[in-house]
């Protein structure tokens, strides 16, 4: 069997916190084993969080805490592989703008980072508030010009 002519050099992940994107930087760092590639994980806060920073009603030390925690998870699965993860954090919703919103802030993201594959969290029947990336699971498969897995 020949080798595959498939480049790969970043995979973005977005991640929200939740389970789901547990897996889903799981399945990141498999692509990224597989094709020699680093993986970025892109830590989206959803509209509560978004708002309660905005307004200053929950502490941002407190929110980019528990942030830095999930990220030192991703980290430690990356690593434990060999593939180099490297992160960041944006807002998935803004009080200021109504095209901000989680799809388009993944898709701009792949363009900043230069992402050669997206793995993102697919919907679950959970409605839980914290998990923002069920909602640009959608948006980022119809509108992502890089492969997309959807875990």
């Amino acid at each position: 069997m020949s080798e595959s002519s498939v480049e790969v050099n970043t995979v973005l992940v977005p991640v929200d916190g939740s389970d789901e994107s547990v897996r889903a930087v799981e399945y990141a760092v498999a692509i990224a084993d597989r094709y020699g590639a680093d993986v970025h994980a892109l830590y989206v806060f959803g509209e509560e969080v978004s708002r309660a920073i905005e307004t200053g009603t929950v502490e941002e030390d407190d929110i980019i805490d528990e942030t830095e925690s999930f990220i030192d998870g991703a980290r430690a699965i990356a690593e434990n592989a060999d593939v180099e993860l490297g992160s960041s954090i944006a807002y998935g919703f803004s009080t200021h703008s109504k095209l901000r919103h989680p799809g388009s802030t993944v898709l701009d993201s792949a363009d900043e980072v230069d992402a050669d594959f997206i793995v993102v969290p697919r919907e679950t029947l959970a409605d839980e508030p914290g998990d923002v990336l069920e909602k640009a699971a959608e948006y980022v498969l119809l509108y992502a010009s890089q492969p997309v897995l959807s875990v």
